[in-house]
């Protein structure tokens, strides 16, 4: 219970996993990693955050919708393996940022989902990563992002 009590510190609830919009699995478990389908910032069905950074959205609100959508990370690994526990290590976070043409801060962005990993998980917080401009995001979602974890059993 101890990464469940630090998310109680920070004052994160973790949400119940939305519906698949299309044929694809929230996880995949192979060997002793999870790799985590891309997430978004959605809470309670809704999107948040929705269009491009650098034209709609600040990079400081690019930082929140990451950071709401490592939110969705953790609860998919809180579904998948019961016991957030159980989590030795974030291995890799591969960050989308829907981006105008002229935007080039995309990792400015993905340091919401970064700096968050790090505040839950503490050293076994620290990944792997990659944050890519995207023009556009289904649902105009402004970031989407991935995970791969490794866990025991």
């Amino acid at each position: 219970m101890k990464i469940e009590n630090r998310l109680k510190e920070l004052g994160i609830e973790l949400r119940p996993l939305e519906i698949p919009v299309a044929n694809y699995l929230h996880a995949k478990v192979f060997g002793d990693c999870i790799y985590v389908s891309g997430c978004a910032p959605i809470k309670d069905g809704i999107a948040l955050y929705q269009g491009k950074l650098g034209q709609d959205l600040t990079v400081e609100e690019g930082y929140r919708a990451a950071r709401e959508a490592a939110i969705n990370l953790i609860s998919v690994l809180k579904f998948e393996l019961g016991d957030l526990d159980r989590v030795v290590s974030i291995v890799k976070l591969l960050g989308f940022v829907a981006s105008a043409d002229d935007f080039f801060q995309q990792p400015a962005v993905i340091n919401g989902a970064s700096d968050l990993m790090v505040e839950v998980f503490g050293d076994m917080g620290r990944h792997a990563r990659a944050a890519i401009g995207v023009n556009a995001i289904p649902g105009n979602l402004s970031v989407e992002i991935e995970m791969i974890a490794q866990f025991r059993d």
